[in-house]
């Protein structure tokens, strides 16, 4: 026999299902209504996919706890309201999307519910990088921007990114007055969608960002490395190939396997660099291509982020991803050589190492929250970083990550270097004989079960370690309570004498996140390969310690 509740849950489904535009999530959910699937409807049931400052991110599928057309229909009207409200009545929205499932009607949804509203809608004339929609909200003149994607999150993903009219995504308050819009809405029958009326873009946008790739690079640089490149089965390739095209760089050899867009990502677990097993067919390509190239290069699904590898006759594959923070560094180091002027930026979470290059350089440094929507904010930014493979190198052109003329630019220093016979990781001996080698890695668990991150972040603040990795913890901060220099976030952040770590649970991803850094003294280069062993040794103590405080 039924009780109430499951009376109730069944008439939210079929209320649901009534509204339900898509054809797909419609006869999904009349199969789990048919089969009286309870305890899948209750987790389809169970709330709503929240909207904050990631704008949305989730599984594809029927229900308000997952990502389809009816969710995505809302959020646009919410943040139609929201935009009216602001004193854009008839302003521009643009819409970019991935070529993940489903990227393309999310858009296609979106410029009808703001053409609705009577605001201005235009599409990206195709999936395109991420970085294109940022750069096309400022070249256009638009009072926001969405773009379409789940990064990279798995294949069944996918995600609503949100962009104000300054060309960087949406921080509070204005999060949580799109939500308040979002809520607001009662039925989608409410949300007048009209079939035409919105502008599909041309060329023109794509073109006008590809001519502003060229300003990244240095007039009369060198541009003679070799590059072998991996989209990831996203929608980089074109974009890349037309930006080292205009450059003169030699011409990138692709990953064959993994160049189309796929929203399937046949190829990987996770379609993300960073993890293991993503990169093998990128190293397989670079060891059968002759002449040898200088470096890999890879985008992640959207084209927002970049990774690189640089050959290594000591690592088992020939090949040695660089992290986040190397080339973080090597960036930072290049644009000094270059003489830029202006703010170094990056997140709390990122290496140190920045403020000391750009200390000696007398440029001005800041460190933010995690995330671009933060780090783009900083007042005369120049150049903007985080660990998870974001490089910002034309903040006025693109004010986020951007994979695309990060990619241009670590190509021209190993051009540059290549001209000098040295390569990026001699760059890397002489940066840590300068500052100190500083020496990065993270402890990262998955959960399927979300309370496991809470009960870590518990432990941890109800009883803090006083030592790890056998160094005492001069300062503990419950960065809940906000800095001199931070608002307040989820997160804990531990002064080490010669280390720090910081944890926090992901804000795109069931993750808690453990960002470990070391700092050795190197007094030459002769030097390198003890400090280098010293700090390996470190970072592996203080993942074990780490483990054990928080119960991981």
């Amino acid at each position: 026999m039924q009780d109430a509740n499951d009376d109730d849950l069944l008439a939210r489904a079929k209320a649901w299902l009534a509204e339900d535009p898509d054809a797909d999530t419609r006869a999904e959910l009349a199969r789990l209504i048919d089969a009286e699937d309870h305890a899948e409807l209750t987790a389809r049931f169970s709330g709503t996919l929240q909207f904050g400052t990631a704008g949305l991110r989730g599984e594809l599928g029927a229900g308000p706890t997952r990502m389809n057309r009816s969710v995505v229909i809302r959020a646009a009207a919410g943040l139609a309201a929201y935009l009216k409200k602001q004193g854009h009545p008839n302003g521009l929205v643009v819409v970019g999307y991935d070529a993940r499932h489903k990227s393309a009607d999310f858009a296609r949804d979106t410029a009808a519910v703001m053409t609705g509203a009577g605001l201005r809608a235009a599409v990206l004339p195709r999936p395109l990088p991420t970085p294109v929609l940022a750069f096309a909200i400022r070249h256009l003149g638009a009072v926001a921007g969405v773009e379409v994607t789940a990064s990279h999150n798995p294949p069944r993903d996918n995600g609503y990114k949100v962009y104000l009219g300054d060309g960087s995504q949406i921080v509070p308050p204005a999060d949580a007055e799109i939500a308040a819009e979002i809520n607001a809405v009662r039925s989608l029958h409410d949300v007048p969608r009209p079939t035409t009326g919105w502008q599909t873009l041309a060329d023109d946008v794509l073109d006008a960002y590809l001519t502003r790739t060229d300003a990244v690079l240095a007039p009369d640089s060198p541009r003679t490395a070799r590059t072998v490149y991996t989209a990831m089965h996203g929608v980089g390739r074109d974009t890349l190939l037309a930006a080292f095209d205009r450059a003169g760089f030699p011409r990138p050899t692709l990953v064959t396997e993994q160049a189309d867009p796929d929203p399937d990502f046949p190829t990987v677990a996770f379609p993300n660099p960073e993890e293991p097993g993503a990169m093998d067919l990128a190293f397989a390509t670079a060891r059968a291509t002759n002449p040898a190239p200088d470096l890999i290069i890879a985008n992640d699904p959207d084209a927002d982020r970049l990774a690189v590898a640089v050959p290594d006759t000591t690592a088992a594959e020939g090949w040695r991803m660089l992290r986040g923070d190397e080339v973080g560094a090597l960036l930072a180091a290049h644009l000094v050589t270059r003489g830029a002027t202006g703010t170094f930026a990056e997140s709390i979470v990122s290496s140190s190492l920045l403020a000391r290059i750009a200390a000696k350089a007398n440029v001005p440094h800041v460190e933010t929250l995690t995330g671009f929507k933060w780090i783009a904010r900083v007042e005369n930014i120049r150049y903007g970083y985080e660990e998870a493979l974001g490089y910002c190198v034309d903040p006025e052109g693109v004010r986020d990550k951007d994979g695309i003329t990060a990619a241009l630019l670590i190509t021209e220093l190993a051009s540059t270097l290549k001209a000098q016979n040295r390569t990026l990781l001699d760059l890397l001996d002489d940066i840590a004989v300068d500052h100190g080698l500083h020496a990065t890695d993270q402890l990262s668990v998955r959960v399927e079960d979300l309370s496991l991150i809470a009960a870590a972040m518990h432990r941890l603040r109800d009883q803090p370690p006083t030592t790890l990795a056998g160094l005492p913890v001069t300062k503990a901060e419950d960065l809940t309570r906000g800095t001199d220099t931070l608002p307040p976030t989820d997160g804990l952040r531990y002064t080490l004498d010669g280390a720090r770590v910081i944890v926090r649970p992901s804000g795109t991803e069931p993750k808690l996140k453990c960002y470990l850094e070391v700092v050795v003294p190197v007094a030459t280069h002769a030097d390198l390969p003890t400090a280098r062993s010293n700090a390996t040794d470190l970072l592996t103590a203080l993942k074990r310690d780490l483990s054990t405080a928080a119960g991981i």
